[in-house]
């Protein structure tokens, strides 16, 4: 799995080189790489996420065609009763 790596200091120099204070360019660099580190997710943060889903999905699946199942049913019934 590759991750993903911010140069701060590399982010900085570029910052400092077009009018930047250093105390600002250090500051701006390392509250970016904070917001880039807090909105990443682990392949394993993701497959988790995802089967919850998958079987959430599958619970309301099943649930949906048991209803309409036990329509189905009830509709026949009613059918055949007054036949």
């Amino acid at each position: 799995m590759t991750t993903l790596t911010f140069d701060t200091l590399a982010y900085a120099k570029k910052l400092k080189s077009v009018g930047f204070t250093e105390a600002q360019a250090e500051v701006h660099a390392e509250t970016l790489k904070e917001i880039i580190t807090e909105q990443l997710v682990t392949k394993e943060y993701l497959d988790l996420r995802l089967k919850e889903l998958e079987l959430r999905l599958k619970h309301d699946l099943t649930l949906r065609l048991g209803g309409m199942l036990t329509a189905g049913i009830a509709i026949v019934a009613a059918i055949v009763k007054l036949l």
